[in-house]
């Protein structure tokens, strides 16, 4: 199978099913539900890291890359767990967090008791001759991105959390650690990779200061060593397998940059995971702010990608919902009034759309942002750090907490709700964090009689089946159409019409005649007919085919 045809999902371990209690979900309990992912037919399941850790940043902290943690299970549970979705053709692919590791990796340690070998391996730089932090840089956790570094008069560098030290990606025996970490799960069978946070390991030797009218991410962003470090990885590992399926993080890219990651002529990255979509409920680009999306700057941004990298012969990862982001639902539907159809219009933008379809766990139910009241709720850092900013800021206590309730990662870390009793049959113990609407959402509900997951599972059908999704162009359709998010997709004679509406209300689509002699591929409006002009309930999504017949010369 292509690529192009692979449905990924999404799975956050802590959070799918918890096997023996404790509250966080584990090895054994995906191995108990296997079944669920045979129903769904996804081809390749990404796994967030279960790697030893000490969750300061729920295991984007690795103190070992090459061991499970104990709280999730051993590598015996892995590796049953590898043996018994290969046996129903499902690929596995790992998070490697390799810009940084967690303060208590043992290099870092070493590195702390004076070891000069394992001290080149981070950035640990001395403070300005006033004996201030190195640089200006700005944590993406907030504050600084320099902690002390033992008691040396020193300091190291975190782009994130301060348990989170940068890894200098300019020492080679840095990026030879990198290759082997990779390889010593390649030699396990594991054939997909999910690159966190790469584009920002391309960082200069000489650090310095953010001038005032620039965010300090543009000096380290997308650099022009960041290709040359893919491809030098891609080449000492993943890239020697001809199946292998790679994904790169990069926040803040743009599309010549993720052209090139991806473009295979380049022999760097299968597809890229970029975020500008998700940014368009933002004030001012900040995000602890609140307000509506904005719908046409959504709709120009997915066609500016979509036009952009079909033309240059880019790939991307396609989602509207992970680990980081609030869910999708409650962004850009309306759980309330049309929780189905929302869920099934977002599903059919990005399954029917050019690029790599990714589900996030839950969505494929339609599960939305927990009915949290307090901060108390909240475990992540980023979260708290935010409130606690907020407040320092002058906003009242119900303000800060509204914004953070509207866009904190832990909303779509909630546990997987299985069934509707008091915690969501995702354990018998107290949940690591609390899940709030299982009686409205839940697995058994929606497998019984439900409609978001057969909507899926035609999708995921679909893109097997119908060439045009897998390998089709990309050009925009109905731009001038207010809250209708149109495009279409050809391949040789094989033509498709995809049209979705993002309003809460009905709207008028004039059809072409070349659409109205088409089949409907897929719908979820009942007894629409292909007319001169459409109307489209509130959330209905369209797909239309066309195959044209091949003209004769004579």
């Amino acid at each position: 199978m292509s690529l192009q045809n692979k449905v990924i999902y999404q799975l956050y371990p802590k959070s799918f099913y918890d096997s023996n209690g404790d509250g966080i979900g584990d090895l054994r309990g995906i191995i108990e539900k296997i079944d669920y992912f045979r129903r769904l037919h996804v081809d390749m399941i990404w796994f967030n890291p279960f790697f030893v850790s000490p969750q300061n940043d729920n295991g984007y902290d690795v103190a070992d890359y090459r061991r499970i943690d104990p709280r999730f299970g051993t590598m015996d549970d892995f590796d049953e767990l590898m043996r018994k979705l290969q046996d129903i053709g499902i690929d596995v692919m790992l998070d490697m967090v390799l810009n940084h590791t967690s303060t208590q990796h043992e290099w870092f340690q070493k590195a702390l008791a004076g070891d000069p070998m394992y001290q080149a391996y981070y950035y640990i730089r001395d403070p300005k001759p006033d004996g201030t932090v190195p640089t200006n840089w700005e944590s993406k956790f907030g504050g600084s991105a320099w902690e002390k570094f033992g008691n040396i008069g020193k300091y190291y560098l975190h782009l994130y959390g301060p348990t989170q030290a940068d890894l200098d990606w300019h020492n080679p025996q840095v990026r030879k650690e990198a290759a082997d970490i990779v390889n010593f799960w390649r030699q396990k069978g594991v054939r997909g990779f999910r690159f966190d946070v790469l584009n920002v390991i391309g960082k200069d030797n000489r650090l310095v200061d953010a001038p005032p009218e620039i965010q300090s991410k543009t000096l380290y962003t997308d650099t022009p060593v960041v290709s040359s470090y893919i491809k030098e990885i891609a080449a000492s590992s993943f890239g020697q397998d001809d199946n292998s399926v790679t994904v790169g993080e990069m926040s803040s890219t743009t599309i010549p940059k993720a052209i090139e990651y991806t473009n295979p002529a380049n022999k760097e990255l299968s597809m890229v995971f970029q975020f500008h979509h998700l940014k368009t409920d933002y004030v001012n680009g900040k995000k602890w702010t609140k307000k509506r999306y904005d719908f046409k700057k959504l709709r120009g941004l997915l066609n500016q990608w979509g036009v952009g990298m079909s033309k240059g012969g880019g790939w991307q990862a396609l989602f509207w919902n992970n680990h980081d982001q609030p869910r999708a639902l409650d962004r850009f539907g309306d759980v309330k009034h049309y929780r189905v159809k929302s869920a099934q219009m977002l599903a059919a933008s990005i399954h029917l759309n050019r690029g790599t379809p990714y589900i996030y766990q839950g969505e494929e139910i339609g599960m939305s942002d927990p009915d949290y009241t307090s901060m108390e709720d909240y475990v992540d850092i980023e979260a708290k750090n935010a409130y606690r900013e907020l407040l320092n800021a002058g906003k009242p206590a119900d303000e800060a907490f509204a914004i953070v309730h509207s866009k904190a990662r832990d909303n779509s870390r909630t546990p997987m709700q299985w069934d509707s009793s008091a915690n969501a049959g995702f354990t018998t113990g107290t949940p690591w964090l609390r899940p709030t609407n299982q009686k409205l959402v839940n697995v058994k509900d929606e497998l019984d009689h439900g409609q978001i997951f057969p909507f899926y599972q035609k999708l995921i059908y679909l893109r097997k089946t119908v060439p045009v999704i897998a390998a089709g162009d990309y050009q925009p359709f109905g731009t001038n159409i207010g809250w209708l998010y149109g495009y279409q997709r050809h391949l040789n004679h094989d033509a498709l019409l995809v049209l979705n509406n993002f309003a809460d209300h009905s709207i008028q689509v004039p059809l072409p005649a070349e659409w109205q002699q088409g089949n409907i591929l897929i719908t979820n409006q009942s007894g629409i007919q292909l007319t001169d002009v459409l109307t489209l309930e509130p959330f209905t999504t369209l797909a239309i085919r066309t195959i044209r017949e091949e003209k004769v010369h004579g």
